[in-house]
């Protein structure tokens, strides 16, 4: 079993998902940061100075945090955006790649050689 652990974590693609998850750590800070620091307050000036993070009513004795869900969906949306361009950005290079490989494959057919014409030729006097 501890072989097939040592086989399974020095694969690529879980260190590339270990990398991945914590970059994507950071990258949440930084949209929170982006988020509760610029993006709210510049929406507050367009909607009177309205702090979303300050939104909730009660019902009873449950408190409903509206603010924070707005907040929240906000985030996903730029999370979502920039992965989105991330993964538009990285098909593009792909696909020039793929181009680039095409065109190379793709030489000009090469015509019959000087012996298979002198073949022809002959072929065709001997028909005659």
């Amino acid at each position: 079993m501890l072989q097939e652990f040592k086989a399974f974590i020095s694969r690529g693609n879980a260190m590339d998902m270990a990398v991945g998850i914590i970059i994507g750590a950071a990258f949440t800070a930084i949209v929170t940061s982006l988020v509760d620091d610029l993006v709210n307050p510049l929406i507050g000036i367009f909607v009177g100075g309205i702090d979303f993070s300050a939104i909730s009513f009660g019902l009873g004795e449950a408190q409903f945090m509206v603010g924070n869900f707005v907040n929240a969906v906000i985030k996903f949306l730029i999370i979502a955006f920039v992965v989105f361009m991330l993964v538009r950005t990285i098909n593009k290079v792909a696909n020039m790649n793929k181009k680039e490989e095409a065109l190379a494959v793709e030489e000009p057919a090469a015509g019959p050689t000087t012996e298979e014409l002198l073949i022809e030729i002959r072929d065709a006097l001997q028909a005659r």
